[in-house]
């Protein structure tokens, strides 16, 4: 791969995976964390999605930055911002302080993020730009299931607090690399819509606190709807509007995004509550916990890989929905069965079905949120793809959250949270036969 694609892969897909990677190594030792910390289930999942909010309300002014700032400049300033963070994490002592923590490592995924997609459409074209984007899209999922792996093994081992520690050396390195590797690129004129991301913000917080928090939430479902209101309204009239409300005309892109939103939503919540059910309802330790996603992680690595070729040849729209339909079946399944009915049963054939399915979804998804774009666009583009991805990813767990709080009973609460989830997914694959479908029929 380095003589095809040079260095810039690599560094790009490194990035992204430690980014992904810590979105999800925190799962597997949530049960550790909220007992050292005495987190309740609400301050357990403000620990993510302190980290979402940041990372997705903050995307698109980021990677408007990139176009102005320098896009080589803003990575690297992104790694260090980022290396801050998991340091910060690491040493947390409160839910307060680990809250705080996670937000501004956030902050660093922002910077990094819309750099990653960006740097792979300047450096490659053609056939090569759609294998790397499909390499991108598979690290998207390999990356977040890998963390629930070395999280569970971390925790066990040694401490929670080292999965976030790590990150520090890691990403000195991988900023050394890009300093050596990473070309310069040319700065835009223009600036940033200050005002539209600061909306952003408000809009994705108070969103989500309107369905986890605990007061208030009437108010701030108002506030997030008003935000947002205004923000369409500043950003069809700005010159250089932070969200180009032009790369919504697109059917296919449009699809991509909503779906994306839903099935991202059901996966990161399947994510953060299959390894408390693992270890509430199954005592598994939290290192087998973690161990316990491999049935996943190796189907998604193998789909993943093949999705670029396997698009190629059948078209992008169909394995999407082959990928969708595997995933909504795989998550079916613990919805109708007991998870006492054994790990073999209730996780481990699910997590195969859900592997090759996440693995054949996340890769035409993201084709899908980029197709059609001109340079003007580009950018943009590639920015809602991730935004989509980690707000859809906290909205869904807020969601899930919210509605079962009131379940004493874990394998309950399982069941109830995959019923959910199963809701979501066939939303993503409503969208996909009625809205992506359809163009990509015509294309044909």
């Amino acid at each position: 791969m380095k003589q095809k694609f040079g260095m810039v892969l690599p560094i790009v897909l490194l990035t992204y995976f430690l980014i992904l990677l810590d979105n999800s190594i925190i799962f597997t030792g949530t049960v550790k964390i909220a007992n050292e910390l005495n987190l309740d289930a609400r301050a357990l999942s403000w620990v993510s999605n302190a980290y979402s909010l940041t990372f997705g309300g903050l995307l698109l002014a980021m990677g408007r930055a990139g176009d102005l700032f320098g896009r080589k400049n803003i990575f690297i300033v992104g790694l260090f911002v980022f290396a801050l963070g998991s340091l910060a994490v690491g040493i947390s002592n409160s839910d307060l302080t680990i809250i705080i923590a996670r937000a501004f490592q956030g902050i660093g995924s922002s910077i990094l993020a819309p750099s990653t997609l960006a740097l792979i459409m300047d450096a490659y074209t053609g056939e090569m730009r759609t294998k790397a984007i499909g390499y991108y899209g598979a690290t998207a999922g390999v990356g977040g299931i890998s963390g629930l792996i070395l999280g569970g093994w971390i925790a066990d081992a040694f401490s929670w607090r080292y999965g976030f520690l790590i990150n520090v050396p890691i990403a000195v390195i991988i900023a050394m690399l890009s300093i050596k590797y990473i070309p310069k690129s040319r700065v835009a004129s223009g600036r940033i819509d200050y005002l539209g991301a600061i909306l952003s913000v408000i809009g994705m917080a108070t969103l989500v606190y309107s369905i986890v928090g605990e007061s208030g939430n009437i108010v701030s479902l108002a506030i997030s709807a008003v935000a947002f209101i205004i923000l369409i309204m500043i950003e069809r009239k700005i010159a250089q509007p932070l969200l180009p409300l032009k790369i919504f005309a697109d059917r296919e892109r449009s699809g991509a995004y909503i779906a994306r939103f839903v099935f991202m939503g059901a996966m990161f919540s399947y994510w953060f509550l299959t390894p408390q059910a693992m270890q509430n309802s199954l005592n598994f330790s939290t290192l087998i916990a973690g161990f316990s996603f491999i049935p996943m992680s190796i189907p998604q690595f193998l789909s993943g890989m093949r999705s670029a070729d396997l698009s190629a040849r059948f078209g992008n729209t169909k394995i999407l929905i082959i990928g969708i339909t595997l995933s909504l079946i795989g998550i079916l399944i613990p919805t109708f069965i007991n998870i006492h009915q054994g790990y073999w049963l209730v996780v481990a054939l699910p997590m195969i079905l859900l592997g090759f399915g996440q693995g054949l979804t996340l890769s035409p998804l993201t084709v899908a949120g980029v197709a059609h774009t001109r340079p003007e666009v580009a950018g943009a583009a590639s920015g809602v793809v991730n935004t989509t991805h980690q707000i859809g990813s906290s909205v869904g767990l807020s969601l899930v959250v919210a509605i079962t709080s009131g379940i004493k009973s874990p394998d309950i609460l399982y069941q109830h949270a995959m019923l959910i989830d199963s809701v979501l997914v066939a939303i993503a694959l409503i969208v996909v036969l009625l809205v992506i479908y359809p163009v990509s029929r015509k294309e044909d």
